[in-house]
């Protein structure tokens, strides 16, 4: 059978199962995903279901918003009915949930051929839509999903050992110093002339805010990768992952992130500008 056949069926069976709220929010239950995914028991899938809320929790995911704990009634064969603990699921979820399953089992193996290749179609369709984007909605869009990463940064962060506001901002400054060739943020708020108050993530355009969200996210999995548990390795290692971005910069041919421009527009004025727009239409 070849891997489209398969991910064709495994997104009708999985599909089948996918329930829709007075709200419209997509949502399953575990306990029905369960024997699609070959778990018979469920002592055993729920095992497996808490090892994807371990892994949601560490992606600094809120775990209430895709693992909800109900309970229902269900036949028992004698034209009776008990109640029973469920799972509610989002789609992310069940996504978690296929990536910790048992991958000798075929059903597994081919649902994460499956998400793993949902992913990459979103990705694609994503870039598509990414590269018709104006400059400032490219900025809005990296700006946003770099908030995001950072956010995962500091959970990842924070479990290696830096606590305190005082470490995070060192710990960040590790980050710059390697990406900007020593520059730390107050260079790099010095260099772009900003006031005080100004954010120098808010006056980067597109391509300088794209390799702080590498930096970010690489980071972060190299941090959780290797269980990164002191806050000086940490730092170094925060550093190292800034370096290497800046030299594969360099090796593409690309301008360095503190020679680039800064945009005359700051994101707030964006963000400002786009709300008085909605507001008038």
């Amino acid at each position: 059978m070849t891997i489209k056949r398969i991910t064709d069926q495994h997104h009708a069976t999985f599909e089948s199962i996918r329930q829709i709220d007075q709200q419209g929010n997509e949502y399953w239950y575990a306990r029905e995903l369960g024997p699609l995914l070959d778990y018979q028991e469920w002592r055993n899938f729920s095992q497996v279901v808490e090892k994807a809320i371990q892994a949601c929790r560490l992606s600094a995911n809120a775990v209430a918003d895709h693992f909800v704990d109900v309970n229902k009634m269900v036949w028992i064969g004698s034209g009776a009915q008990r109640e029973v603990s469920d799972v509610r699921l989002s789609r992310y979820a069940c996504y978690l949930i296929v990536q910790n399953g048992d991958p000798a089992k075929p059903v597994i193996a081919n649902g994460q051929t499956y998400f793993a290749l949902q992913t990459r179609r979103q990705e694609l369709k994503d870039n598509a839509k990414f590269a018709q984007l104006s400059e400032e909605d490219k900025r809005l869009a990296i700006r946003n999903e770099l908030a995001a990463h950072n956010k995962y940064l500091a959970a990842a962060a924070k479990a290696a050992g830096v606590t305190t506001h005082l470490d995070y901002a060192i710990f960040q400054d590790h980050g710059y110093q390697g990406l900007y060739g020593g520059l730390g943020a107050k260079d790099i708020h010095a260099r772009k002339e900003l006031k005080q108050s100004q954010k120098i993530l808010d006056h980067m355009g597109s391509t300088e805010l794209a390799a702080n969200l590498f930096r970010a996210t690489q980071a972060e999995e190299k941090l959780k990768r290797e269980n990164v548990k002191t806050k000086q390795r940490a730092n170094s290692t925060h550093f190292e992952v800034g370096k290497k971005v800046r030299k594969t910069i360099q090796e593409l041919g690309g301008t360095m992130p503190e020679a680039l421009p800064t945009p005359e527009k700051s994101i707030k004025k964006i963000e400002s500008d786009k709300k008085k727009l909605a507001g008038k239409k």
